[in-house]
Order: structure tokens, then C-alpha cells, then sequence
């Protein structure tokens, strides 16, 4: 199963968002190596579950907390 896919992380540059495994940028475990994924969030702004299919279910918590 894989992990739940935070909405707002609160420091997403220091995360690799490119697999389930959310590496710290450091020391990336997917063999990627080359380079981080970014959050959306960091590419499009607070707002970017507002634009696309995701394909995620917003928190109760977290939607009620962004409006």
C-alpha cells in the first residue's frame, strides 16, 4: 500500500516527491540520483489540487483548514 500523499507538507523542498518513498533530498533510495522530484505545491502553488485530476481525496481537516 502506498504511503498517503501529503496535501501541504510544511518543508517540501526537502523531500523527493518521485516515489513512495519520500527520501530526503540527501539521500535519494529510488536510484534516481540525478535530481529531486517536486512537490506540486512547490510547482504550482498552494492551490494546485484546485487544477487537474489528482486523482487524491482532500482531508476533512486539511480542506476545512484552507478556506
Amino acid at each position: 500500500m502506498a504511503k498517503k500523499f501529503p496535501l501541504h507538507p510544511s518543508h517540501p523542498e526537502r523531500i523527493c516527491w518521485g516515489c513512495d518513498k519520500y527520501c530526503p533530498k540527501e539521500s535519494m533510495g529510488c536510484g534516481n540520483g540525478s535530481s529531486r522530484t517536486q512537490h506540486p505545491a512547490e510547482l504550482l502553488g498552494d492551490d494546485w489540487m484546485e487544477f487537474g485530476d489528482w486523482g487524491l481525496e482532500p482531508d476533512r481537516e486539511t480542506s476545512s483548514s484552507t478556506h
